[in-house]
């Protein structure tokens, strides 16, 4: 049988019990109904896991007996760097939440110039957080003992001036999802760890794509077909992974 898994924001030691974050406990008491001495796994994010008791169930309080940590690291071989424009609605919390899942290890969420979705400084930060909230629980779903770094939203003029330019001294290839690409130049050679871009619901514009070329990212485009915003994230997250990570079949378990 899986057991609940609940990721816990603080240090664990064998043979202590901690109070579960407070939305944790109250889907474990209120939908799930736990009850004392039943088994679950907490994590802290830091590539281990710990085998856990429930110890008490008060309401929505639950407190749990915490076992012994092992080390069960479920993180891809391939570090994938997300640069997704925001999108609107819901489906930026879907992009985040299958992002996770395909184990993506950074999401920069960056406005464009298409984009729908304008957010403030306050409102960056209070969606940033949002966001941190959703692959917790994807890492709770999917297994994963270490969270994704979600950064608050930036214009992508910001995001792309810091790089250097023609992305002189980046460790690893960079790629921009253009639907318009021609299909020429070499590919690269992705080992390790790759960024690719995302644009929003319109697209990126031509500027914004020059400056991409300049800032050392090359082009790709995933089929013959226009791809939605949330769409095009999943595909080209499952492509990487399938082709260079661990999403794979002949990958060991």
């Amino acid at each position: 049988m899986r057991l609940n898994r609940v990721y816990v924001d603080a240090a664990l030691s064998a043979g202590s019990v901690v109070e579960l974050p407070a939305a944790a406990g109250q889907h474990l008491a209120k939908v799930l109904r736990v009850r004392g001495g039943e088994e679950i796994v907490l994590f802290t994010g830091d590539g281990r896991e710990f085998g856990g008791t429930i110890e008490s169930v008060r309401g929505s309080r639950v407190h749990a007996a915490v076992g012994e940590a092992s080390s069960v690291d479920r993180e891809s071989p391939l570090a994938v760097t997300l640069v997704q424009c925001v999108a609107r609605a819901d489906r930026m919390d879907v992009i985040v939440q299958k992002a996770t899942e395909l184990g993506v290890a950074r999401i920069v969420p960056v406005l464009s110039r298409r984009s729908v979705v304008r957010l403030d400084a306050a409102q960056s930060e209070s969606k940033a957080a949002h966001w941190r909230a959703i692959a917790v629980n994807a890492c709770e779903q999917c297994g994963r003992n270490r969270l994704p770094e979600i950064e608050p939203a930036r214009q992508l003029i910001d995001y792309l001036g810091a790089i250097s330019p023609n992305g002189a001294g980046s460790p690893h290839p960079k790629l921009v999802l253009d639907p318009d690409y021609d299909g020429h130049g070499a590919a690269p050679a992705i080992r390790g760890a790759v960024e690719i871009a995302i644009g929003p619901e319109g697209g990126f514009d031509a500027s914004e794509l020059e400056a991409f070329r300049v800032s050392g990212f090359g082009a790709m485009r995933l089929g013959p077909r226009i791809l939605r915003t949330e769409t095009a994230a999943i595909a080209a997250l499952s492509w990487l992974q399938g082709r260079y990570g661990d999403l794979n079949a002949s990958h060991p378990p």
